[in-house]
């Protein structure tokens, strides 16, 4: 902002030609009082295309502004009532000192007026009696534009003169240290930003376009537009700045190219009439406008022939506060001053107005003006220490006195309680949203609020959507279509408003409010289906013990414990008899026992699993059960041995008895398996698992093995089950009655064939009760040893005790070595 300082120091010395008008000129816009406040309203524009150099210019002849005009008359109404008021300065009177500042760079004089001390600006110093010395004015009112402000702002600033903005909306003014004697009576373009993106969300318009003044108060306009949509679902699609070279056409070319159906316009009334003239002229059509309080009342482009067009018209204006007693004012003032008379830029013809073209005009901004007035009147007010009917007329008035005061406004206007908050921002006011109708009127449809709290409301039901030139529903501005329920957003371009919509895979979901653009996956314990939005929890399933194939089990577990024990009841009352002791006497007791130990690992397959009951699961049976292997090992080689070995081999049979061979190697087996179990479940013991690959709805508990540890448990039964088979074999032509090794064949038969149905079977099925099928073929392979080997000799025993002779048995062997 200080490169209009630099420009002001270059065209200073065409400024000094006016200083001796200046000073001896007076005009209408000029009144005297006790003490004198600034007025700087932009009455006229200047035209940069006939006037591009910097010199000084009378801005009389240029544009003028009625809106800005209405506005000058505010402020010197609001002089009259402080001058006639009877509880605000009462024994002072209020002078002003207007000047027309049609540009930021080309009407100095004015200004120079107004800081000037008998007619002379003194240079600034870092001296006290900078602060001592008194300037033309206590304070100023203005100007209206940010840009106009940031070019006198710094003079001001040097003297600590109050600038009272009713106009200057950027938020540059808010850094104190750069602008520490700056207020303002109208909410900063931050305020405005924020409802116009309040809009935006209300509506779901993501699509949007954002035209700018190309100046300061557009440009932040557009910085401050930019920080507030990072939070929200908008994506600003396309930014111009205007100004009076602007290519309308080329313009609304390539807003239609890139279908942008909202179009945000922040800029000067000027730069909006423009913008609205072109698209009527160009037939733009079916469009959303979102105004800004600069042009949201103007009355001209409400009445403009075609405007309704040009679609739906919505703006934020700031809320319109009756000022009572100006329309008399405006009937009472007449305009009789010669242009002769004129001071350099306070002169204004306005000989060819009608009192009702200014009432009528745009009333936006006129309370800012009239509260920038009463606040500066108070401060003056509490600086003289004014009472009740006089004030302390010797207290020398500085201009950083009335700034103390400024800042700590606190007073009733028209209903609002006016006053400052540290930024020198105002403490009251609010927006009213307006719609564009069909009478050619801006009805109120919403409101936001500042204070106290930050409040907007928005009655949707009173908008005519004007589309298609026909009444709809509300208009859609999205570069992508929202994504289906389930559905992630996976962005196309530079901006997150356009994308594609992937459905998010099983067992992932799509959480809108956190990410809509990651499918979040599942935590471990939860499912889901593809296109899903949530998870849910997974069904935790295993064997119950109230399970039918527990129940089932369970009790055939129990039979075989209650067979066990009968057998071996059995085998004990007729421990003597050939069959006992052809069975391996007390051999048989040691494998009834053992398959009876196997069966307890059963119990341990059904219920949560556990730490311990995975062990038990598979300890007890492979060390019992190897065992009972080693034990038939045994038997089988003894009988092969008896019948075959002994007496081709007569040492290795005498060997055999004379050692007790057949309790070595069950002894070895055992002691073996133990270290090896030991190993292993050092190694890697079984402990619980939950399968939760096999079903994504469901969670199976069982026992996790470790494969490499358990190699290493299975090695003994392994081969102690190859050697049985092996010995049992060459026994297969043994005399039919008495042929054990037959049996032990079959019960490995059984044995093999139990185990491969259950691999073959792990290998298809994963759900829970393939624990029970694993349960199912422990207790069929202890069944194949009890039925099928021990059975048959309880027949005999029972049934058939002619056979359980030992001339019978005798027999049988001279029956077979006469065969040999």
């Amino acid at each position: 902002e200080f490169k209009h300082f630099v420009i002001l120091l270059k065209v200073l010395h065409v400024h000094k030609a006016h200083m001796p008008n200046i000073l001896s000129g007076k005009s209408w816009m000029f009144q005297d009082g006790d003490y004198l406040i600034g007025g700087l309203f932009d009455i006229h524009h200047v035209d940069f295309s006939v006037h591009p150099r910097p010199e000084a210019i009378d801005c009389s002849s240029q544009i003028f502004s009625l809106s800005s005009y209405r506005r000058f008359q505010i402020m010197r109404f609001s002089v009259e009532q402080v001058n006639n008021s009877t509880n605000l300065l009462p024994d002072v009177s209020l002078g002003y000192d207007i000047f027309d500042q049609c540009s930021d760079t080309k009407n100095f004089p004015g200004i120079f007026n107004l800081i000037s001390e008998n007619g002379m600006v003194r240079p600034w110093r870092n001296s006290p009696e900078n602060f001592f010395k008194s300037p033309n004015v206590i304070a100023l009112i203005g100007p209206f534009t940010s840009t106009n402000t940031l070019a006198v702002a710094p003079l001001f600033m040097s003297y600590l003169i109050p600038m009272v903005s009713y106009g200057a909306a950027s938020s540059a003014f808010s850094q104190k240290v750069r602008f520490p004697s700056f207020l303002r009576t109208v909410p900063s373009n931050k305020e405005i930003i924020d409802v116009m993106v309040n809009i935006l969300v209300h509506f779901d318009w993501r699509w949007v376009a954002f035209l700018y003044s190309d100046n300061d108060f557009g440009t932040d306009g557009l910085e401050l537009f930019r920080k507030a949509i990072k939070e929200t679902d908008t994506c600003l699609a396309y930014a111009k700045g205007l100004n009076e070279n602007t290519g309308h056409a080329q313009m609304f070319k390539q807003l239609d190219e890139l279908n942008l159906n909202t179009i945000i316009v922040f800029s000067t009334d000027l730069d909006a009439e423009a913008l609205v003239e072109a698209a009527v002229r160009l037939n733009v059509s079916d469009k959303v406008w979102i105004a800004g309080d600069t042009w949201s009342l103007n009355k001209r482009l409400l009445r403009l022939e075609g405007i309704e067009n040009i679609g739906t018209v919505l703006g934020v204006a700031q809320s319109v506060l009756p000022i009572p007693g100006f329309d008399d004012f405006i009937y009472s003032t007449k305009c009789q001053m010669a242009k002769e008379q004129k001071f350099c830029n306070q002169y204004c013809n306005c000989s060819n107005l009608i009192p009702d073209d200014i009432i009528s005009m745009d009333p936006s901004f006129s309370f800012p003006v009239y509260s920038a007035v009463f606040a500066i009147a108070h401060a003056l007010h509490n600086v003289l220490q004014c009472g009740a009917n006089k004030c302390n007329r010797d207290i020398e008035v500085q201009p950083y006195m009335v700034l103390d005061q400024l800042r700590k406004s606190n007073f009733t206007l028209l209903n609002v309680r006016v006053g400052f908050n540290d930024d020198g921002e105002p403490i009251f006011g609010s927006y009213s949203i307006v719609f564009w109708n069909r009478s050619s009127s801006a009805e109120e449809i919403g409101l936001y609020t500042f204070f106290p709290s930050v409040s907007f409301s928005i009655n949707s039901t009173k908008i005519e959507w004007f589309t298609n030139h026909q009444v709809k529903k509300v208009p859609i501005s999205q570069c992508s279509q929202e994504c289906p329920s389930g559905y992630a957003k996976t962005q196309t371009g530079i901006h997150k408003c356009c994308f594609r919509c992937d459905v998010c895979p099983n067992g992932t979901y799509i959480s809108t409010a956190e990410d809509p653009y990651s499918c979040i996956r599942c935590e471990e314990t939860e499912w889901s289906e593809a296109g899903s939005t949530s998870c849910r929890l997974r069904l935790v399933e295993y064997v119950l013990f109230t399970d039918s194939g527990a129940i089932l089990i369970i009790s055939g577990s129990c039979v075989l414990m209650g067979l066990t024990v009968a057998v071996a009841l059995l085998f004990s009352v007729t421990y003597n008899t050939p069959v006992v002791r052809s069975a391996g006497g007390p051999m048989c007791f040691l494998i009834l026992g053992c398959l009876m130990l196997c069966s307890l690992s059963v119990f341990f397959y059904f219920g949560k699993p556990t730490t311990a009951s995975c062990i038990l699961r598979y300890f007890p049976f492979l060390l019992f059960y190897t065992v009972c292997l080693a034990c038939f090992v045994v038997r089988s080689f003894q009988i092969v041995c008896i019948f075959k070995i002994a007496a081709k081999i007569p040492k290795l049979h005498n060997w055999w008895m004379k050692y007790h061979g057949q309790w070595a190697v069950i002894a070895g087996a055992f002691v073996m398996q133990v270290i090896f179990l030991i190993s292993s479940y050092c190694f890697g013991a079984p402990r619980p698992n939950q399968d939760t690959f096999t079903y994504q709805d469901r969670i199976i508990l069982g026992c996790d093995i470790n494969i490499a540890a358990t190699t290493l448990s299975v090695v003994v039964p392994l081969s102690l089950c190859s050697l049985c088979f092996i010995f049992s074999y060459m026994g297969k032509d043994l005399p039919k009655n008495y042929n054990e090794a037959k049996a032990i064949t079959f019960c490995l038969l059984l044995l093999i064939l139990t185990w491969v149905v259950f691999a073959t079977g792990y290998i298809l099925y994963k759900g829970k009760h393939i624990h029970t099928f694993n349960a199912l073929a422990v207790l069929s392979s202890l069944f194949s040893f009890l039925l099928w080997y021990f059975l048959p000799k309880c027949y005999i025993i029972v049934l058939q005790p002619h056979k359980n002779t030992q001339q019978y048995f005798q027999g049988l062997i001279q029956s077979y070595t006469k065969t040999i």
